[in-house]
């Protein structure tokens, strides 16, 4: 197994590049379907989220410090509050939390 990581890098290098290239080398042309383009400016976020959403309820000792500084941020982000208040935020509700709650 271990003469076989350095392959395992390599089709992993190869698809990854593929992955990228291929867009650009197949679609030469501008994309009208507001379907596709609606569905590419979204990707970004849906990927975003998904990697992030997870992690927040790991990121702590405990999933309830960790709803709750995810429930603070939902609010505050849906007041339009900046990135750096949403952030404070959510951290000073999951001290709070782990303080009362561990």
């Amino acid at each position: 197994m271990g003469n076989n990581v350095y392959i395992y890098i390599l089709i992993m290098a190869l698809v990854t590049f593929l992955i990228r290239a291929l867009p650009l080398t197949l679609i030469r042309k501008e994309i009208k379907s507001p379907f596709v383009r609606s569905f590419l400016y979204y990707v970004p976020y849906v990927t975003l989220s998904a990697m992030t959403v997870p992690a927040i309820f790991y990121a702590t000792r405990s999933i309830y410090s960790a709803a709750a500084g995810f429930i603070v941020a939902l609010i505050l982000a849906f007041m339009r509050r900046g990135l750096l208040t949403v952030a404070a935020g959510a951290c000073i509700a999951v001290f709070i939390a782990e303080s009362f709650l561990v």
